[in-house]
């Protein structure tokens, strides 16, 4: 079968370039850079990831609110942590026509200080919380470095869950919670993570602590896939969400956030993907099984009408199912759908008609399996069931071989994937490190590992590892 022109294993970055286009997700040709254009089949792998959120949102009691894009400026700047964090990265709205504003406005670059002025007003009581928000907008951050579909974009698809609660230890048992939606979400799409917490010197701007998600991309480069913050009352004071306790006394709301954005997309495309074209977990496929007619001359209508009622039996169950009958031949169809990574294609032919069977086919290793007629049902779910599996266990696997833990500078240099070191906990230490070795500070492993060896910059006892990368 063709095959790219760029191969996986010899240029990852060109090679995941040609399969965005080739695949159809996006379009990278509209007139601002890092701003794309969604493509149907796109958008469609999206809004599926994102209805896998909304149902743990809805599971666990968020309910789902939409805010302005447009934030004043005077709002924004009551958190003087906040601002300075994103200051460099705004885009601003100065003039309405002709007119100049009197206040300036900005396009959102996450919406705590869209938000939490009106969470001020919707808080009084001790029975108004917990308070727990999400919703799926769209965010604005000028990116100065070169943009990747996806990955590095202007204009980001963002999901963002914001929560207020009574005190520190409330808030904390939404950090927990937050964890295990994480879990079950990734499980799903069969992506493996690493959780870091993030160093004080690049924690998310205004936060207490931030805990990254991360993945480990085929490049030997992390990507960070999202990350949950603890605020403490960090975004409640400037912004004046006062509650009324049992006893009648004011307290400030604890808070806290779970942001994660179209960079999933991105992780999927990159870790599953082949030389074919991408491999979509069943949970977000668009069309998780195909159904390709082959026809014979004199035998086109009991093919067709068989695979009619193969549709009729999955769609009953509730998979998303397609039959592909393009005056094509069906090589030109095996073609197209594994480039767009359909799940399973069922080959459905005279003689599988004569049997009562069809044939299946595993877009994740190609084997073929025939599955009777009457066993479809049980059979099929199961290996979607396999193939997800199969991804995950892929992945797993390029994320531990490339987690490599080291005692000092010398045997760490010119590695790839994840370093793990010892650390004092000093921020010039672990800059040092990244100075030297070329990566990136991605924090300590959450539920912090012990360590008890000596930090390789200063020979001071670590306090624990450090992780460290080169990032996308």
């Amino acid at each position: 079968m063709p095959e790219t022109k760029v191969k996986k294993d010899e240029d990852f970055n060109e090679w995941y370039n040609e399969i965005v286009e080739l695949a159809e997700l996006c379009d990278k040709r509209y007139p601002i850079k890092g701003m794309n254009v969604w493509r149907p089949y796109g958008w469609s792998i999206m809004q599926n990831i994102d209805n896998l959120i909304r149902e743990e949102m809805s599971r666990t009691g968020h309910l789902e609110v939409y805010f302005p894009l447009l934030i004043p400026e005077s709002l924004f700047k009551k958190e003087e942590e906040h601002i300075e964090g994103f200051s460099s990265e705004v885009f601003w709205v100065t003039h309405a026509g002709e007119n100049p504003l009197e206040e300036k406005w900005l396009l959102r670059p996450t919406s705590e200080t869209a938000m939490y002025p009106i969470f001020s007003l919707w808080i009084r009581s001790h029975s108004d919380l917990p308070l727990k928000t999400f919703q799926i907008v769209n965010t604005f951050r000028y990116e100065t470095k070169q943009t990747r579909a996806f990955i590095r974009v202007r204009e980001i698809h963002f999901f963002e869950a914001h929560t207020c609660h009574k005190d520190f230890e409330d808030a904390e048992k939404q950090i927990k919670e937050d964890l295990e939606i994480a879990e079950r979400f990734f499980q799903k799409l069969s992506l493996p993570y690493i959780l870091n917490k993030r160093p004080e010197w690049d924690k998310f701007a205004g936060a207490y602590y931030t805990i990254s998600i991360d993945v480990m991309m085929p490049s030997g480069r992390t990507l960070q896939l999202g990350s949950i913050h603890q605020y403490r009352d960090n975004f409640a004071r400037p912004y004046n969400i006062i509650y009324e306790d049992i006893n009648g006394d004011h307290k400030y709301c604890h808070q806290t956030t779970y942001g994660m954005s179209e960079r999933i997309l991105g992780a999927i495309i990159g870790i599953h993907g082949d030389n074919r074209g991408i491999i979509l977990p069943p949970a977000v496929a668009p069309i998780q099984i195909v159904i390709i007619p082959i026809i014979f001359k004199g035998k086109e209508e009991i093919v067709e009408n068989k695979c009619k009622k193969i549709k009729e039996i999955l769609d009953k169950i509730g998979l998303r199912t397609l039959i592909d009958s393009r005056d094509i031949t069906p090589g030109s169809k095996y073609y197209d759908w594994e480039l767009k990574g359909v799940p399973l294609r069922l080959e459905i032919g005279p003689k599988d008609v004569e049997n009562k069977q069809v044939t299946a086919v595993r877009r994740d290793n190609f084997e073929k399996i025939q599955v009777k007629e009457n066993e479809i049902k049980e059979i099929i779910p199961e290996i979607l069931g396999l193939i997800s599996k199969n991804l995950f266990d892929k992945a797993k696997k390029l994320l531990d071989n490339n987690i490599k833990k080291f005692e000092n500078i010398e045997d760490a240099k010119n590695k790839t994937g994840i370093i793990q070191l010892p650390w004092c906990g000093r921020e010039d230490c672990a800059l040092k490190m990244e100075e030297e070795l070329d990566v990136k500070t991605l924090g300590t492993p959450f539920m912090e590992e012990q360590c008890n060896l000596n930090c390789p910059i200063c020979g001071e006892k670590a306090k624990n590892w450090v992780r460290l990368a080169k990032t996308y």
